[in-house]
């Protein structure tokens, strides 16, 4: 069986398709055998578990993913690599390579009940997007294990929420930086530093408002101004004055990023909703 994180076995699968990495799609090749086994043994599927892997690319931490006996559905966007997926997967009867955008995929189809794991080397353009296509429609997976910019990874960890990504990651699950993947892991090598980030995923939203879609809707206001001071901010979106936010204990000077989850539940119930 071929085994794509062998760099030789990659470089031989990659040249049999005529294929060379797109920077344009976030192309970079898990070349780390350890490593790779490590981030499958992160999510933590068995048999009996369904996995989708987001970006399978040639199938580096695919194989890793059906030797635990789990369903994998392998989705691609590429139509070179899948063809060089389906040859590094063909023995393994545990696997269903989808072509296709995973945006655009009718994701409850494949996972009617929910409860699946996700796994991927994702695309640093496509991470705050596919965080919020996998976490906020219902049923939701159950755990998340991604690779991530380092930075992206740290801030979904991070005690305040530093995005609108990392609003939504905190208000569906518990997120941390499992492991720091080094550049030189890659092929070819990304310039940035990468980071396992794993997400066990809530039961329930960890805010408790009316409206969830609005709340999200309020965060994403406020994030357009996130280099301005919060009053002025809050009092342009609601219309409340600026010392709103000192009545509630949350000195007005502040910006977005710095907000705790349950400062923005405070400020969304009692000013905005």
């Amino acid at each position: 069986m071929i085994d794509p994180a062998d760099p030789a076995e990659l470089e031989r699968l990659l040249e049999r398709h005529g294929i060379h990495a797109k920077k344009r799609l976030g192309q970079n090749f898990l070349v780390d055998i350890e490593l790779r086994d490590r981030i499958a043994a992160a999510l933590g599927a068995g048999a009996g578990d369904e996995v989708l892997e987001v970006g399978a690319g040639a199938g580096t931490l695919t194989v890793a993913l059906a030797r635990t006996g789990a369903r994998v559905v392998a989705v691609e966007l590429d139509r070179r690599l899948v063809h060089a997926l389906r040859t590094a997967t063909k023995t393994l009867s545990n696997v269903e390579v989808v072509e296709g955008d995973v945006l655009k995929l009718d994701l409850r189809a494949q996972f009617p009940e929910g409860g699946e794991l996700v796994a991927g080397n994702i695309p640093y353009y496509l991470t705050g997007a596919l965080i919020r296509l996998l976490l906020e429609p219902s049923p939701r997976p159950r755990r998340l294990a991604l690779l991530v910019q380092r930075e992206v990874a740290e801030r979904w960890s991070a005690k305040q929420g530093g995005s609108l990504a990392t609003v939504a990651v905190q208000v569906f699950a518990e997120a941390r930086l499992e492991l720091v993947v080094p550049p030189e892991a890659f092929a070819p090598p990304p310039r940035v530093e990468s980071a396992l980030a794993v997400l066990d995923v809530r039961p329930q939203p960890a805010v408790k408002v009316p409206d969830l879609p609005a709340f999200f809707r309020f965060v994403e206001q406020v994030f357009q101004f996130r280099r301005k001071q919060l009053g002025p901010v809050i009092n342009r979106i609601t219309g409340r004055p600026p010392d709103a936010l000192a009545m509630l204990g949350i000195d007005p000077t502040r910006r977005a990023e710095t907000l705790s989850l349950a400062e923005w539940e405070t400020i969304y119930r009692d000013l905005a909703s």
